[in-house]
C-alpha cells in the first residue's frame, strides 16, 4: 500500500552526514522524496512508496549514522502524491 511520510528529525543532525545516511536507506527501499537541512538545526525528510518500507525506513532513522544523536522524530503520514522518480537530498 501506497503511503507518504513527512518527518522533522530533532537533534544532533546536521554536519555530520545525516543527508547521505537517510538518502542512501531511501534509495535502497525505491523510495520517492527528498531529505534537506532547516535552518532550525533540524532534518526535513518527505518520502513516499510502500508503507511498510517507510516504516523500515523510520526504523534506520530514528537511530541515524553514528555521529548522530536523534532526540525526537515528527512524524505526519499523509496520503501519496505524485513525485518524481528517485530520493534527493535538497540543499
Amino acid at each position: 500500500m501506497e503511503a507518504r511520510v513527512h518527518v522533522i528529525v530533532e537533534g544532533l543532525v546536521q554536519g555530520i552526514g545525516f543527508r547521505w545516511f537517510a538518502a542512501r536507506h531511501a534509495q535502497a527501499r525505491n523510495l520517492r522524496g527528498y531529505v534537506r537541512n532547516c535552518v532550525d538545526g533540524t532534518v526535513e525528510v518527505d518520502a513516499e512508496g510502500d508503507r511498510a518500507l517507510l516504516e523500515e525506513f523510520l526504523r534506520e532513522i530514528r537511530t541515524g549514522p553514528r555521529s548522530a544523536q536523534v532526540k525526537d522524530l515528527a512524524i505526519e503520514w499523509l496520503p501519496p502524491g505524485q513525485r518524481e522518480p528517485g530520493f534527493h537530498i535538497r540543499d
